[in-house]
Parts: structure tokens; sequence; C-alpha cells
């Protein structure tokens, strides 16, 4: 009966060759369920099982650069606060503009004016 699988056991089943953050992103529901793998990586639960069965169709690649930043270290140079993993980038991507505070101003427009690490946002397409 497949309820017996490890989410990693899953993982394998359903995409053959699994990519290296996929089998991370397993091992980390395997060790804290799928609700705790997606609050870590700032996604829900049933996302990460969607990821996980190969199913999810939506943005694959901003799932891989946040486990990649959450869980497998992955850092980048942040024009304003210097090397931060992956993760925290693209999180600060996604903060509303704030004029009540200078650092947020200052990230929001770093953000938005060149940054290579910035990704494409529905609002760019």
């Amino acid at each position: 009966m497949t309820s017996d699988l490890t989410f990693a056991q899953k993982a394998k089943a359903a995409w053959g060759e699994v990519p290296d953050w996929v089998l991370e992103l397993a091992a980390l529901a395997d060790a804290s369920g799928l609700k705790g793998a997606g609050e870590r990586i700032g996604y829900t639960g049933s996302l990460v099982s969607g990821v996980l069965n190969n199913k999810y169709r939506g943005d694959l690649v901003g799932v891989e650069q946040r486990v990649r930043g959450a869980l497998m270290g992955l850092m980048v140079e942040c024009p304003v606060l210097g090397e931060i993993d992956r993760s925290r980038c693209l999180q600060e991507q996604q903060e509303p503009f704030r004029a009540t505070s200078a650092y947020r101003a200052q990230l929001f427009h770093a953000c938005r004016t060149g940054c290579p690490n910035a990704r494409p946002t529905k609002k760019d397409s």
C-alpha cells in the first residue's frame, strides 16, 4: 500500500530520476511533515505534496530556488543586505513597498531596478 511509503520513496516513484532539490524537500517532509516542510520554504503543504508527486504545474523554478536557499545553502549577494540565502532573497522580492522604513524602501527598489537575483513577476511579463 502506498500510504506506507516515505515521501522520498513517493518522489522517486513519481519522478523517476529525482532532482537533488526534490530529494532534499522529500527528506524534510519525511522529518517534518508536508505542512512543516511547506512552512520552512514559504509554501503550503499541498504545494509540497504536488512537487513531490511531480504534479505541480506552477513556478517549479521558484520552488527549486526556495528549496536550494532554505535547505541547501544557496547564497546570493544582495545589493542592500549583503550575502543572504536565496530563499530570503525571494521572500524580500515579494514584500510590498513601505515608505515608513528606509530599509524596506531600499530593498523594494533594489529588487526592481536591475538586481541580477531578481525573478520576473507576472506584472513584469
